[in-house]
């Protein structure tokens, strides 16, 4: 497996190798020897997602209060989608910047997603599903969103692709209003955080 990480610091790809033969395939999308040589911990995993969404459908941007955060592992097993991530740390030296990597059962690369960042990810064939790893439970009062389509961001959503928000994610603020709104991790908090772990 090989790591690489993200023009955001602390997020990382991750690519296994697969092994075909007659029968099928086999793959392994988590390693934690890997993974904690890259990351410098290990994940630890408090709860499991699992979603299917037709083509078009975006997830997120979502991220959650610091500490403790929600780190995330993403893998998709099924279709295709474009994952991103995005420094919402305030203070960091890189905020606002973004990264993206496409996610399929081709590859079956995988996505790191640290505490304090905001991801999100866009289905860009039906049926696609994806499967998450997360370090905390969900916690519906901690949990906070951006609008996907914040023009100041401008993401790299598929531009042949209709995107389908859900209401909660259509509504979220803008990075610069949940700035303003005091809404987003403080960077020194997440780096206390991640040498916690």
């Amino acid at each position: 497996m090989q790591a690489r990480e993200l023009k955001v610091p602390g997020a990382f790809e991750f690519t296994p190798r697969v092994f075909p033969d007659s029968r099928g395939l086999f793959v392994s999308p988590f390693q934690e020897d890997v993974f904690l040589d890259a990351v410098g911990h290990r994940l630890t995993v408090a709860q499991t997602n699992h979603s299917k969404s037709r083509r078009g459908s975006i997830r997120g941007l979502h991220f959650a209060d610091v500490p403790p955060g929600q780190a995330k592992y993403v893998h998709c097993s099924q279709g295709a989608l474009l994952d991103i991530v995005v420094d919402i740390r305030v203070g960091s030296p890189t905020f606002g910047v973004w990264d993206s990597v496409r996610l399929d059962p081709l590859d079956f690369r995988a996505v790191y997603v640290p505490e304090g960042l905001a991801h999100g990810i866009m289905a860009l064939e039906d049926d696609t599903v994806i499967s998450y790893l997360c370090s905390t439970g969900y916690n519906p009062g901690a949990e906070h969103g951006i609008n996907p389509l914040d023009p100041e961001l401008a993401l790299p959503w598929s531009a042949d692709v209709e995107p389908t928000l859900s209401e909660k994610d259509a509504a979220a603020p803008t990075l610069a209003e949940a700035l303003a709104a005091g809404l987003l991790p403080r960077y020194e908090d997440c780096l206390a955080r991640y040498a916690a772990l």
